[in-house]
């Protein structure tokens, strides 16, 4: 009898044992994936219909985000830093300094994959370009934002945080600076605008398409991004920089505010490859004579400015005045990348060769 009891307690030692390991192995397992860190920032991947109101507003965490997609445990470990719960129409200089530090601190954790940053989707192309030119190293950053709202059936918010986990996860993600993750397509952040007030699939890379895709068993790039720089952010405020348009009948006046309000440096939304009429053109002569930057990008979405044409305003007489060109960047990259190059004094020669890498 003894030795039946001390067989019996064996077994159900071993029972133990089995089931308890069969416990741990999932939990071993989980472990063992990858960390990615999830910063919240705000903007409709955010938001729900207000029952008051009756139109989406500020609502849910980046834990209530994470609630919406289980599967992602399948990919990589999640962690939830809410840094802000703002729609990204309220993002400014010192909104990106702040988060610039959250991303550059959290991407030094040796443990850390990537980091995915929640962001709404009216300024995300800046926020995308200003971390790409201002967080160093090969570690994934991805960008997320939703066209529909939490309390909308179709909320695309789950699927492209799905996406971006999986984005930060593969080792082809490697080295490819700042990317925007919506729609199962990857875009890089110096290309990549939003195209359409509504879409799902609004952000495009003009004539040079999107860096790759997230299909069903992989994630997939085709090109890398060639011009990436990098530009450390060496100060907790940055100097005023405006964007000024050029358009049928503009008379300079808008320049010269932009002078006196402080700037120092004004980035023209110009026409074509670059040209303005005779009043901007005189406007742009004054406030390069008072030390102001000036930018010549275009309104145009695809192609570079070039200092081609000879007439008053023409690109070819800004750049004699000193105006900077700036390749093909639209107006609103060209001020993200001034207001990290006027960090530091710089000759003209040294802020044109900024644009041209």
């Amino acid at each position: 009898m003894k030795r039946a009891s001390i067989r019996a307690l064996r077994c159900h030692l071993t029972v133990i044992v089995m089931a308890f390991s069969l416990f741990l192995s999932p939990l071993s397992a989980w472990a063992e994936l990858p960390v990615v860190v999830l910063i919240a920032t705000g903007g409709t991947i955010a938001m729900k219909i207000d029952p008051v109101k009756k139109a989406p507003v500020p609502a849910i965490s980046g834990e209530d985000l994470l609630t919406t997609v289980p599967e992602i445990a399948e990919f990589a470990r999640i962690e939830v830093q809410n840094l802000s719960n703002v729609p990204s129409d309220y993002m400014d200089a010192a909104r990106w300094i702040e988060l610039q530090k959250a991303v550059v601190a959290t991407l030094a954790r040796p443990e850390v994959a990537g980091v995915i940053v929640s962001h709404g989707t009216d300024t995300l192309e800046e926020t995308a370009y200003f971390l790409d030119l201002s967080v160093a190293g090969d570690k994934p950053v991805v960008l997320i934002g939703a066209q529909r709202n939490a309390s909308e059936k179709d909320f695309d918010g789950p699927r492209n945080l799905l996406n971006a986990a999986r984005i930060c996860v593969s080792p082809d993600a490697t080295n490819k600076g700042a990317m925007i993750a919506l729609n199962n397509q990857i875009n890089a952040a110096r290309d990549v605008t939003k195209t359409h007030t509504s879409d799902v699939e609004t952000f495009k890379s003009g004539d040079f398409g999107f860096l790759g895709v997230v299909d069903n068993d992989q994630v997939l790039f085709y090109r890398a991004p060639l011009r990436r720089q990098h530009i450390p952010l060496t100060r907790d405020e940055l100097s005023y920089v405006e964007i000024v348009p050029m358009y049928g009948g503009a008379d300079g006046r808008l320049i010269r505010a932009a002078v006196d309000g402080g700037a120092k440096g004004i980035v023209i939304e110009a026409l074509g490859w670059g040209n303005v009429n005779i009043p901007m053109y005189e406007a742009i002569k004054e406030a390069i004579a008072k030390d102001v930057v000036v930018v010549i990008s275009t309104r145009v979405p695809n192609g570079r400015v070039l200092p081609v044409y000879g007439f008053q305003g023409g690109g070819s007489t800004l750049k004699e005045v000193g105006a900077v060109f700036a390749d093909n960047l639209s107006p609103q990259k060209a001020r993200i990348l001034l207001l990290l190059a006027l960090q530091e004094p710089l000759k003209v020669e040294q802020l044109q060769a900024y644009y041209d890498r």
